[in-house]
């Protein structure tokens, strides 16, 4: 047994016993918190003073650099992490979903900053905006480090998930971090930081860990600082409503528990093979981490016609989810993360047997699997069948944390929509519909939308990949209305943007390129005797630029492309049908002027830039006519840093630049952006 430590300031501290972690397979005694006090306000200061200071020493890009690392060094260390965890009754499955998901999180955002955020701590959210006649002056967003201390306060279900979903947004932005772990399971949380720690790779200050209450913390926090919370939406309500976080507006994010439906839609029946995939999910929902996940599935819309079948094919498979130690063969399902939480659950049970009958799992006969179990917080699953759904309360309102859940009965699309919508505080995580029907999903999707966070539309060919109701992707907006928080977390590079500020800009263009350190149409140039394209990363200049010689289009270059690209649209060759549009006679075709400007501005020869990846804003402004003359402009736009390397092992960046296509009359007609692949100096 140990005493668990806060690290707090640079320091690991707390060395005498105070409350015992139970473990929840056998009641063993795991840990111990600390006794002695933390000093908010010495955390708070150091992590604004030492940890902002050191993490913006570092750009978007070495962030991302490090998650990266970060993430390789805890999966290298994963094993030790799976031996705590199995005292928080999890399965090898359960375990998967927290350990390998918080680490695959971090790689998911490494990658993420490394292809969507600058080098630097400025990132440009464009457009710029042309506010004057004459292009003298614009606007834009820029997005930058807040320059305060981001607190989380999470859940017991996702000791190492729940932190590191929310670390690796937060790190991106340069935000140090205080984490407030759910002290049940908080030894794991410990054991995940002690690993961190040991890496070397943080700078000092980015992270602090809290074991224990979190005291009198929020009073310290100021308007620059950011909260999040993961848990109940009591607890939610009450920490939104703190007197300092209110009082200086800190922005709060909580995800909170919601009772998240599965439908079945009204063309399922049980011959098809969708009946049989939406059985599973329900089973997979109600028994992985034993239903502790605020996405579990809580209610089972089915039509009424089906209820009985679908209760039947639930009861047998769960009749077959062998309950106990997880180090047992054959046990599909651990126990809850405590004795109190077992408590918690029971009596939320019976709550809910107010409005609902028991189908399964109150039989009396109910003994886990394993050695030493009895003191464990094991329970079976539980199916509910709630008749008259129509009515308020009962499963609508009332949540069992745990491996339970409630059938409910429907007549029609229209009745599944308003028992969806029910309940208190309305408004839930995600919800699954499974359909053979694309019109059924068109018509039930945008309204069910109004009220969840996020919604699986489930049918044989999703289902062949699903990665599951329960399953929140860093990828994809993580959060829900009403009850279920308001907030939102993950979404990819939304939650990075979350943590930074925007802040709309304007000025002039070349101030605008200063400050955003991309180049902005309008601003100075730099003309140089060089071609651009013959400069090594580390010596070309955001602003360089070349103006190329001119090119006059034939009939001959028409006639030409369109037989060797097989484009042989109307426009291009039609003089009679072209008379008739709005431009009143044949135009060239669009990507012709684009090849054809690629030929005014590429260098032939052998130099630094290697390879032409990609291509956006791509716009034609103005139809190119036989006999115009073109010419291009080449802009250094924007130089990333991303570490990269080629094949051979070579340095190299990536290299944005402006390409503006205009006429004889100096109008624009095509406008864009290429991305290319730039060798560094060796």
């Amino acid at each position: 047994m140990s005493v668990l430590q806060s690290y707090i300031a640079g320091q690991w501290f707390g060395k005498a016993e105070s409350k015992a972690l139970i473990s929840a397979i056998n009641g063993t005694t795991v840990a111990h918190t600390h006794q002695e006090e933390i000093n908010f306000r010495e955390a708070v200061a150091y992590a604004r003073n030492t940890g902002v200071k050191n993490m913006l020493a570092l750009d978007f890009q070495q962030r991302a650099a490090i998650l990266k690392a970060l993430a390789a060094y805890i999966q290298e260390r994963k094993r030790e992490l799976y031996a705590i965890s199995h005292h928080t009754g999890c399965t090898k499955a359960d375990s998967w979903i927290d350990i390998d998901g918080g680490f695959g999180t971090l790689f998911t955002y490494a990658s993420t900053g490394r292809k969507e955020l600058p080098s630097g701590n400025v990132a440009h959210e464009g457009p710029v905006t042309q506010l004057g006649k004459e292009n003298h002056f614009n606007g834009t967003h820029i997005l930058v480090p807040r320059r305060g201390v981001s607190v989380h306060i999470n859940a017991f279900n996702f000791p190492i998930w729940g932190m590191l979903e929310k670390f690796a947004p937060a790190f991106l932005a340069g935000m140090p971090c205080i984490f407030k772990p759910a002290t049940a399971t908080s030894y794991l949380t410990e054991a995940a930081v002690r690993v961190i720690n040991d890496s070397g790779l943080l700078p000092e200050g980015a992270l602090q860990l809290v074991i224990g209450g979190a005291g009198d913390l929020l009073d310290h926090l100021e308007e620059q600082d950011f909260v999040t919370f993961t848990g109940s939406a009591s607890t939610a309500l009450k920490l939104k409503s703190h007197p300092n976080i209110m009082a200086k507006s800190i922005p709060f994010n909580a995800e909170a528990d919601s009772l998240n439906s599965a439908i079945m839609a009204p063309d399922v029946s049980p011959e098809d093979e969708e009946f049989e995939i939406f059985a599973k999910e329900v089973i997979k929902e109600m028994t992985a981490k034993a239903g502790q996940k605020c996405t579990a599935i809580r209610r089972i819309l089915v039509p009424a016609e089906h209820l009985d079948a679908l209760a039947n094919t639930l009861k047998s498979r769960l009749a077959n989810i062998v309950v106990g130690d997880p180090h047992e063969e054959g046990v599909r399902m651990g126990a809850l993360s405590s004795r109190d939480q077992l408590r918690d659950v029971n009596h939320a049970i019976e709550q809910l047997l107010e409005t609902s009958e028991c189908v399964f799992g109150r039989d009396g006969n109910f003994k886990p699997v394993g050695q030493g179990v009895e003191n464990g917080a094991f329970i079976t699953p539980h199916l509910l069948i709630n008749r008259n759904p129509l009515n308020d309360g009962g499963a609508h309102d009332i949540e069992a944390f745990g491996p339970v859940a409630t059938l409910m009965p429907y007549s029609g699309i229209v009745e599944a929509l308003t028992i969806a919508a029910k309940g208190k505080g309305k408004g839930s995580l995600v919800t699954t519909l499974t359909t053979k029907d694309p019109a059924i999903a068109a018509e039930m999707i945008p309204i069910l939308a109004a009220q969840h966070g996020r919604l699986q539309i489930l049918d044989a060919q999703a289902s062949k990949e699903s990665t599951g109701h329960g399953s929140p992707l860093p990828m994809l907006k993580h959060g829900g209305p009403g009850r279920a928080g308001g907030g939102e977390e993950l979404g990819g590079i939304r939650a990075v943007h979350h943590y930074l500020q925007r802040t709309a800009i304007q000025g002039s263009p070349s101030m605008l390129a200063a400050v955003t350190k991309e180049y902005v149409r309008g601003a100075k140039v730099i003309e140089t005797d060089v071609h651009p394209f013959r400069r090594y990363f580390d010596d070309l200049q955001v602003g360089e630029s070349l103006l190329t010689h001119r090119r006059t289009v034939t009939e001959a270059d028409i006639v030409n492309f369109g037989c060797l690209s097989g484009d042989h649209f109307y426009m291009h060759f039609d003089d009679i049908a072209a008379k008739e549009t709005q431009f009143g006679q044949r135009i060239a075709h669009g990507y012709f002027v684009l090849s054809a400007a690629a030929g005014l501005f590429v260098y032939p020869g052998e130099g630094p830039v290697l390879a032409n990846y990609g291509l956006d804003t791509l716009r034609f402004i103005t139809p190119v006519l036989v006999g115009d003359t073109i010419r291009a402009r080449l802009t250094c736009k924007r130089k990333i840093d991303q570490g990269r390397t080629s094949p051979d092992g070579h340095p190299q960046g990536v290299v944005m630049w402006d390409v503006a296509v205009t006429n004889q009359h100096d109008e624009l007609v095509a406008s864009y952006d290429i991305l290319t692949l730039v060798a560094k100096r060796q």
